[in-house]
């Protein structure tokens, strides 16, 4: 695929796919849609990949839908995503609850963080959301959004939201549709630190590589899948579930490598 408003590039292990249209602000359009689907669809299946960065070009993250697009839909009387999505390259899609707008993040066997650098409104919002670690910066303004457009709750807001800051938590952010800075962000759970605006990526980029090159990839794919599967099940079975992974995981080479590089007091070659 051309892309033209997602820049993509793989760096030691680390695969960045950057919003590209600042002078909107990264504002979410169905060509973006397509092409961010594209790239994770690329990043999933390329071995040279361990984790994914989502971030935004210039001083926006993702502001959400593009204005002409909400005034088409208001015109329209309809909602229209610009896209259409069963077309589209399917990552993540692991499980059928996983086979969905967004929630593919959770069925991508690689961790996906995303570098809040500006606002992150909408759609932006809810993308971020659905990344598996957040980084902010601290002015970072981020929104719902969807309630003071008289909508509701997108794309799965109000299940994912309240599992990362708590029900009262989301319900604030869900009916309110009030801004939050980064500071807030990192308070309430929602993101997991809050940073200066120039510290932001660099972390980030070290944060990345460090999973990338320190931690087994195999053991990675093993946890993210895990971590969302057990939202759906017992903990009987999630117990179950990470014992049948150890029986099997202290035969792997990644096992033996983690061991070795404990004991010689250096740092793994997975």
């Amino acid at each position: 695929m051309e892309l033209k408003v997602v820049a993509y590039v793989v760096d030691n292990h680390v695969a960045t796919l950057m919003l590209n249209r600042p002078e909107r602000l990264n504002a979410w359009t169905g060509r973006m849609h397509a092409e961010y689907w594209w790239c994770m669809a690329a990043a999933e299946a390329d071995p040279a990949v361990r984790v994914i960065v989502v971030t935004g070009a210039g001083r926006g993250f993702c502001a959400g839908a593009d204005a002409a697009a909400l005034d088409g839909h208001a015109a329209s009387g309809r909602y229209d995503p610009g896209v259409d999505v069963d077309a589209l390259a399917h990552p993540g899609a692991s499980a059928p609850e996983f086979d969905h707008n967004f929630s593919f993040h959770y069925g991508i066997a690689k961790p996906i963080i995303a570098a809040i650098n500006g606002p992150a409104a909408g759609a932006g919002f809810v993308l971020a959301c659905y990344c598996d670690v957040r980084f902010a910066a601290a002015d970072a303004k981020l929104t719902t959004s969807a309630a003071r457009l008289g909508l509701p709750a997108e794309f799965g807001l109000s299940w994912v939201l309240p599992r990362l800051v708590g029900t009262g938590h989301a319900a604030d952010l869900l009916f309110s549709s009030r801004v939050i800075l980064g500071e807030e962000a990192e308070r309430i759970g929602l993101v997991n630190r809050a940073f200066p605006a120039d510290e932001l990526l660099p972390f980030v980029h070290r944060y990345a590589e460090s999973l990338a090159t320190d931690v087994s990839p195999t053991a990675l794919a093993h946890t993210k899948r895990q971590l969302y599967a057990d939202w759906h099940r017992d903990v009987g079975t999630a117990v179950d579930e990470s014992e049948r992974l150890l029986r099997e995981a202290v035969t792997q080479p990644d096992y033996a490598e983690g061991v070795a590089a404990f004991r010689e007091r250096r740092r793994p070659r997975f």
